[in-house]
């Protein structure tokens, strides 16, 4: 019960519906909630430990590790709502703003302000892809530096990566990401991995310019239910087209990014995994 406006941990164990134990464990390893102690040895915690394991919870169920879910939950004094799409553009331009001025700690911050108020989904879909696809844009343009190109991608790939952390884990069905030999554009494959993630599937992630051979190896080892690769350009397939048709032919393989459609991928025996990146990957079947 209460204690002058404080809670045991019985208490705000009913409240947020997680036990006694991971509450404890959640203090421990990760500071997320610091009680009062009574003369008696009691933990007594305030409404905010309250709000922040609420928060945490929110995080964790849209895909974060426990400790990205803990360290943004102790960024929030507030529990986790429906944001408008209003903040999400202004947390855009705060993102491309910082970027472009190579300030790393602020970039930071507008990744952090954006994982919190929209959940890694959305902000993958209605902030980080509409970003890349901008920034290439304006590098092709000469509107955006290589210095600054290179920095964004270095600093969003950082924290794209780090989310992905454990995403081979679990009993769903795998997925086996990769780009072509030749790409080396692989944040987009990343972000359809998480979102795959937060959908039930397995992921092994083998990055860019893979050889399709080394992909055709794993195959007895890892099972796959499908196999994606991802390029920029129609090119990157049509200069592995035999290897991958020959892949096609042993394992399911879907084609994803700017350079797949439905022709090229009828033409080798694929799928084609065309349209909004997080669509098809919600939508994408075992």
């Amino acid at each position: 019960m209460p204690e002058s406006g404080r809670l045991r941990i019985g208490e705000l164990s009913r409240r947020v519906g997680e036990s006694p134990e991971l509450l404890r464990a959640w203090e421990t390893r990760y500071g997320l909630v610091t009680p009062e102690r009574t003369a008696g040895g009691l933990r007594l915690y305030s409404e905010q430990d309250q709000r922040r394991v609420q928060v945490m919870r929110h995080h964790i169920d849209a895909g974060l590790s426990a400790a990205e879910a803990a360290r943004l939950a102790k960024l929030t004094e507030e529990p986790p709502a429906e944001h408008p799409s209003v903040q999400l553009a202004e947390i855009a331009v705060e993102l491309e703003r910082t970027c472009d001025a190579l300030d790393e700690r602020a970039a930071q911050a507008a990744l952090d302000r954006l994982l919190v108020a929209g959940g890694l989904r959305q902000a993958i879909s209605e902030v980080i892809l509409p970003f890349l696809h901008r920034l290439g844009v304006r590098w092709a343009d000469a509107q955006a530096s290589v210095a600054q190109e290179h920095f964004a991608s270095h600093v969003i790939g950082g924290r794209l990566r780090g989310l992905s952390r454990g995403w081979g884990d679990g009993v769903g069905p795998r997925a086996v990401l990769a780009c072509p030999p030749g790409e080396l554009h692989d944040l987009g494959l990343v972000c359809f991995g998480l979102v795959l993630r937060e959908c039930g599937w397995r992921i092994t992630y083998l990055g860019a310019e893979t050889p399709l051979g080394e992909i055709a190896a794993t195959l007895d080892q890892l099972s796959p239910a499908i196999v994606v690769l991802a390029a920029m350009t129609p090119q990157r397939f049509l200069d592995s087209a035999q290897e991958l048709t020959a892949l096609a032919a042993r394992v399911r393989v879907g084609i994803a990014g700017a350079g797949a459609s439905a022709e090229l991928a009828d033409a080798v025996g694929a799928q084609a995994l065309t349209g909004e990146l997080t669509e098809a990957a919600t939508a994408l079947r075992p």
